[in-house]
């Protein structure tokens, strides 16, 4: 085997780490699709109303609705350079908020708006440069996030949670 390693520069370790993410967000944008496909099938079942203690299943779409929008828009908007700096727990805090405002949409017109951001945001997988999606900008609380964690796991990993959450519900 020839020994190739000694060779490479740091151009060449972005190069590939580049690549790898290219072939990355085509596996995310496909999960972030079949998540969206999954959501479909069910959300007809879904009767509109409130839970009792918990979340009702109506409940859980009008979260989705809000997740779907608020993680697709923070990725568009970090990959673009449009803002360096995201407070996720402030953003977190009014998230019930938002849920109670969405809940009070019917959840076929909720499935409508949710596969629109989906659409949005799988587009925008597809078709981002990789240096694009590494881009971070500084979380308030400390550290930094990138717009890739983000569609990784709050949007897309949390998103099939409560996907798994509506199917074992509904049945």
């Amino acid at each position: 085997m020839k020994i190739e390693s000694t060779e490479f520069t740091q151009s060449d370790l972005h190069d590939f780490l580049d690549h790898q993410l290219d072939r990355e967000r085509m596996v995310m944008a496909d999960r972030l699709e079949n998540a969206s496909a999954r959501l479909a099938k069910i959300a007809p079942k879904i009767k509109a109303g409130p839970g009792a203690d918990s979340w009702s299943d109506h409940e859980v779409l009008a979260h989705i609705a809000v997740l779907s929008k608020f993680y697709g828009v923070l990725v568009h908007r970090i990959s673009s350079g449009q803002i360096d700096e995201v407070d996720l727990l402030s953003n977190t805090n009014l998230r019930d908020v938002a849920g109670e405002q969405m809940a009070q949409i019917e959840p076929a017109e909720l499935l409508g708006a949710i596969q629109a951001d989906h659409a949005r945001t799988i587009k925008l997988l597809r078709t981002v440069e990789a240096t694009s999606l590494r881009r971070e900008v500084k979380e308030a609380g400390g550290g930094a996030v990138s717009a890739e964690f983000l569609a990784r796991y709050p949007l897309i990993n949390h998103l099939e949670e409560h996907i798994d959450q509506l199917e074992r519900s509904l049945g």
